[in-house]
């Protein structure tokens, strides 16, 4: 293929984090010429038989793209053409900040892997704002709010949050609020149910005095046990949650990455994405189906194909996001993943995305955990319609 020859022999002679900027800068010249977008949304627009109704929307496939590639919501007209039926922007904070020390994103193509200890540098709530309320596409835009690395958890995040909400909520058809990466210092602490039922409540009375009452969905990590997914799973409804996107980026490398030898050199700090994510990313989401009462699941984390977004919609998952693969897979990655999804549908028992979702037999990362057994490798591509 073209672009894999273009990433082996160009690409990765450019420093990641050089080498997306250079991508995000091509897509927004690409969506200034008069008519680009229009003509790339018609070549590379996802089959009618993908569409899903969930979150009150519409999107005209489960496909999304996830938090971090569009960090400063500079590309996500462009991103859309491309053939999502979402682009999640951010992570958005309320304050401007730089982020971590560069270097800060590694490749690891052994793994198919990035990683990344960025810390979410952007230009700040404001400013995101301002570019998001100039947006062309019609596909679903997503923005994904963290916490202000200068603001501290006890008696500051909260407000840190709403003050984001407040300039980006207007501009947005649902909000992610970020409690899981792994680069911003005490952040993860906010995932337990009682910081979480804070920071919802907070957000959601933000909301109501903007009177935009937007979803409402909270990222959690890999790394947490499966107790405390469980219970964050089965807390969610109560403390106003609308949907849960699971995972973000992982820190236990000795257990997923096979280079494990480059990531230490790269001095142990960071979070790995892509394929070494795939097989926890999945026993979260099933153990999310399980206990969380039928609330819409989005899963992100080592999806590469379409099999393997068809293997998250069968085990609970109304949407897919996806980043690592489309880094490695490039800009006509989206068309041939969403072509071959189609496929598999129409190869189904069932008639629509909606129909397949959570069809799949499942037994959860607890159970395997009871039995000594490890989570199994993906199963039937088409189990029997209920």
């Amino acid at each position: 293929m073209i672009y894999g020859f273009f990433f082996r022999h160009v690409l990765q002679r450019i420093r990641p984090e050089r080498a997306h900027g250079l991508a995000i800068l091509a897509l927004r010249i690409w969506g200034r010429i008069p008519g680009a977008l229009a003509l790339t949304d018609l070549l590379l627009r996802p089959p009618a038989a993908l569409r899903v109704g969930t979150l009150g929307m519409e999107f005209r496939t489960p496909l999304g793209v996830a938090a971090g590639v569009d960090k400063n919501s500079r590309a996500f007209d462009a991103l859309a053409a491309l053939g999502f039926g979402a682009v999640e922007v951010g992570t958005a904070t309320n304050l401007r900040q730089s982020g971590s020390e560069r270097p800060r994103v590694w490749r690891l193509p052994d793994d198919r892997a990035l990683l990344n200890s960025m810390g979410f540098p952007n230009d700040g709530a404001v400013v995101q704002a301002a570019r998001l309320a100039k947006r062309r596409t019609r596909q679903v835009i997503g923005v994904n709010v963290g916490k202000s690395r200068a603001v501290e958890i006890e008696g500051e995040v909260v407000a840190d949050y709403r003050a984001a909400t407040r300039h980006l909520a207007p501009h947005a058809d649902y909000l992610a609020l970020n409690v899981s990466s792994p680069n911003t210092p005490g952040l993860r602490d906010l995932q337990s149910v009682e910081h979480l039922a804070e920071l919802v409540a907070g957000v959601r009375a933000e909301l109501r005095d903007l009177g935009r009452p937007v979803p409402v969905l909270i990222k959690i990590g890999p790394d947490l046990s499966n107790e405390a997914i469980g219970a964050i799973a089965e807390a969610a409804r109560g403390i106003g949650v609308d949907g849960i996107i699971a995972v973000n980026t992982t820190t236990d490398y000795d257990r997923t990455s096979v280079c494990r030898e480059a990531i230490r050199a790269h001095g142990d700090r960071g979070g790995v994405s892509g394929r070494p994510l795939k097989q926890r990313a999945l026993e979260v989401l099933e153990l999310l189906h399980e206990r969380a009462d039928g609330l819409p699941l989005v899963s992100v984390g080592g999806i590469e194909d379409a099999e393997d977004a068809w293997q998250r919609i069968l085990s609970g998952a109304s949407l897919v996001q996806v980043h690592t693969g489309f880094v490695y897979g490039g800009p006509l990655w989206p068309r041939r993943l969403n072509r071959d999804l189609a496929r598999l549908l129409t190869d189904s028992p069932y008639g629509t995305i909606e129909e397949a979702i959570g069809k799949r037999p499942q037994l959860t990362a607890a159970a395997h955990a009871e039995n000594g057994s490890a989570a199994p490798e993906l199963g039937s591509r088409f189990p029997t319609a209920a």
